[in-house]
């Protein structure tokens, strides 16, 4: 008697069958390097399996597999599958690894194509040649984009062609879109040093950076926007600490207000700068600068369960990563994000990280330090810096008022 009558059999292993059958290894393979799950890694073969099958029947090459192609699939399975968002995550795992490998092509880059490239020029000049920072490079790059993408195409004649008119005329457009002030000197700034290095390397006839206009803007018309001891205890607690990214939220918060660090030094922050026997952080700061800096209680004992208990095992050597395969180093642009998540959950506005650093400055001063105290720990390298926090101060402010004139209005 066959016992095995009767039982309710689990679904029958899928073989792989098509154009892709060879590469299955190379992605189980890769994926499990780069610290994939492994129900995320058996998602993604089975997308690969599925996409191999598709190109089988429709009788498609792996050089056929161009971007189009991808987006032809997806549809299709949008008619066979609700979960779209699913299947596109996972169809962009198996896409990378096989462009990443040779085997299917890269995206073609169309229209923007000289833009991008120019920028990758303009950005490599950046670190080698004036040795910027990764997040500088970043924005300046960013910059760099709105002011090329509102020249005419093609980009290399316009270019030829450029004079102080048209560049007066685009600064002042995206300048009247621009939130903030410092936001419009951020543009012209970086316009700037695009001009010069457009004219150093012979793609405009003339240094045109003298039509880039000035933005009004005074260093000290302003008061430093921190934040009281209540509203910073909420930003702390906001995170939930029941899950991994929750518990790297609070380290990377705690780290911001008690350090006083800039968001893209926390993202900057190696496994290795953190010297526990001493008790010290090394901080890399504005100009490419190492500073040690003394790691409170607080903050050590934060980072060391953010690390013992939450940190993913991977080969990655920054401090805090992504909570999710394929794991890499946050940029200054996720402790942006890390904030805002943690504004809206507190129910506060939402504000950067930089506000955290005016917080701590602000509180180091009522408590009674000096200025010069206040720069040290800011790392300010003039003490013009730090006497916009003497706005501040109320209780030395009140020794410098004038009486009010006996008899005048009140």
């Amino acid at each position: 008697m066959d016992v095995s009558r009767g039982r309710r059999r689990g679904p029958v292993p899928l073989v792989m069958t098509g154009p892709l059958s060879p590469y299955e290894s190379l992605l189980r393979a890769e994926l499990a390097s780069l610290g994939y799950a492994g129900s995320s890694v058996t998602d993604a073969v089975r997308m690969m399996r599925r996409l191999s099958t598709w190109m089988d029947r429709r009788e498609l090459a792996l050089d056929a597999l161009e971007p189009s192609k991808v987006e032809e699939f997806l549809a299709f399975r949008r008619a066979v599958c609700e979960s779209e968002p699913v299947a596109r995550r996972s169809l962009g795992v198996v896409i990378k690894v096989l462009r990443n490998a040779g085997v299917v092509p890269a995206p073609v880059p169309t229209g923007g194509g000289a833009v991008e490239k120019l920028l990758a020029d303009y950005g490599a000049y950046l670190r080698g040649e004036r040795g910027l920072a990764a997040e500088s490079v970043r924005c300046y790059c960013g910059q760099a984009r709105k002011f090329l993408a509102a020249l005419p195409t093609p980009l290399e004649a316009s270019l030829t062609r450029l004079d102080a008119a048209r560049v007066t005329a685009v600064i002042v457009r995206h300048a009247t879109e621009c939130d903030s002030v410092w936001s419009a000197k951020a543009l012209v700034t970086a316009v700037r040093s695009l001009l010069r290095y457009l004219h150093v390397d012979g793609r405009i006839p003339a240094p045109l950076t003298g039509a880039v206009p000035a933005v009004a803007g005074w260093r000290l018309d302003s008061l430093p926007r921190g934040l009281t001891p209540q509203q910073v205890a909420a930003l702390l607690s906001a995170p939930d600490l029941r899950t991994p990214a929750g518990q790297r939220d609070r380290a990377i918060l705690v780290t911001l207000a008690r350090l006083g660090l800039r968001g893209a030094e926390v993202a900057a922050l190696q496994l290795s700068d953190i010297d526990w026997h001493a008790g010290e952080i090394a901080v890399r700061g504005k100009g490419s600068r190492i500073e040690r800096l003394p790691l409170p209680t607080e903050v050590g004992e934060t980072l060391a369960g953010y690390l013992t208990d939450s940190r993913p095992r991977c080969s990655a050597t920054a401090v805090f990563v992504t909570a999710r395969a394929p794991y890499q180093a946050l940029t200054g642009t996720c402790i942006r994000a890390v904030m805002r998540r943690a504004c809206d959950r507190a129910g506060l506005p939402r504000m950067g990280a930089h506000r955290l650093r005016h917080s701590l400055a602000t509180t180091i001063l009522r408590a009674g330090a000096p200025l010069p105290e206040v720069g040290q720990v800011l790392r300010h390298r003039s003490q013009l810096s730090t006497t916009i926090y003497a706005k501040v101060d109320h209780t030395a402010l009140r020794t410098l008022a004038q009486p009010w004139p006996e008899g005048g209005a009140r």
